[in-house]
């Protein structure tokens, strides 16, 4: 199984961010089993367990074990990854969001969210919310940390208001909590069912451009040939969910395009994906449930509108799918999953009356 990895401009980063705070540099690579050498190249990839081990060595060393807050705080993601250096060079926020989107890996791959980006934009209750579907999040919840802050305090220094008016963690509340009223300036709920933070409504409309626009293409060039280079070493499966996502409207996305675009006879892409325990039919069948899911949970359209977008021309014939893949029609689905804010004060748990 390939393993998630993060940017070594992202590790490196961190090291020099903990050595300023005291941290031996040499201490902290040995005990995260990091090669120095391996940091030289800032678009090189490390393993994940890696830059987790690094920053847990850092709180050790450093006694600080709000760590992971503070490094997203002052040292900004357009400084270690070219990720915020595309979404800084973005026209507005929402352009900035949709490259999060894209390019988001090649900062870190947080390795267990195979049904498309980290990061997903939902309105509930008539609120926007950013929501990172991370799963299993509290087993590393510096990951949140770290995340969050740098979606917070990165914006900060150029937008005309407070852009995130409330967030929502699902990990307890830590001892250092007062950091996190500091640093985010807005309520902060710990202990809820989903990692979202909820943002301003007009946000998307409001300016970026911190580089030149001609940056963003030479950024976003660079940025297209890394990813290619980082998918190369994937499983096919997900070689093939990343072609077929942009496709899904499409309706019945055949073998031979897919494989045509990989390089593959069919007979290949099907003998490949055999060997990895599936089927193209199978790929292609649970991603359009996934999907379907996602936007039904997070309410962003409606059910006829969701049919169209995973590829079914007719409201019925997705219907009749949905109802085999869940056991509920897509409007019952809706009602149930997308109807409620997760941790927000005023909805009741799922374990309350």
């Amino acid at each position: 199984m390939v393993q998630p990895t993060v940017s070594a401009g992202l590790v490196s980063g961190l090291m020099a961010f903990a050595a300023r705070n005291g941290a031996d540099p040499a201490t902290l690579a040995e005990r995260a089993d990091i090669d120095p050498g391996a940091l030289d190249d800032p678009d090189g990839r490390l393993p994940l367990q890696c830059y987790v081990d690094l920053m847990r060595a850092a709180r050790s060393q450093t006694a600080d074990p709000a760590l992971a807050l503070h490094f997203a705080e002052q040292v900004g993601m357009s400084k270690v990854s070219i990720v915020g250096l595309i979404m800084e060079a973005s026209a507005t926020m929402g352009e900035a969001f949709l490259q999060l989107q894209r390019y988001g890996r090649l900062a870190a791959e947080v390795g267990n969210v195979a049904d498309g980006p980290r990061f997903e934009l939902v309105t509930r209750q008539g609120r926007l919310f950013m929501v990172d579907r991370r799963r299993n999040p509290n087993a590393v919840p510096e990951l949140t940390e770290s995340a969050f802050v740098s979606l917070v305090c990165g914006p900060r220094r150029f937008l005309p208001q407070p852009h995130v008016l409330s967030v929502y963690v699902t990990h307890p509340r830590p001892a250092y909590s007062a950091e996190y009223d500091r640093i985010f300036r807005c309520p902060v709920h710990f202990g809820t069912e989903w990692n979202a933070m909820e943002l301003h409504p007009q946000i998307a409309e409001w300016e970026v451009a911190q580089n030149p626009r001609y940056v963003f293409g030479l950024l976003t060039g660079h940025a297209d040939r890394l990813l290619r280079d980082l998918d190369s070493t994937k499983t096919l499966k997900g070689r093939v969910e990343a072609l077929l996502l942009p496709l899904l409207h499409r309706g019945a996305v055949s073998a031979d395009t897919v494989a045509a675009q990989l390089g593959f006879s069919r007979q290949t892409l099907f003998r490949r994906l055999k060997d990895e325990g599936t089927s193209y039919s199978q790929v292609h069948d649970e991603l359009r449930q996934r999907i379907a899911r996602l936007y039904l949970e997070g309410q962003a359209a409606s059910v006829n509108e969701t049919a169209y977008l995973v590829g079914f021309s007719e409201p019925a014939s997705f219907s009749r799918a949905f109802k085999r893949w869940t056991g509920q029609s897509p409007k019952t689905y809706r009602q149930i999953h997308g109807n409620k804010v997760p941790g927000d004060p005023a909805t009741p748990r799922r374990n309350e009356v």
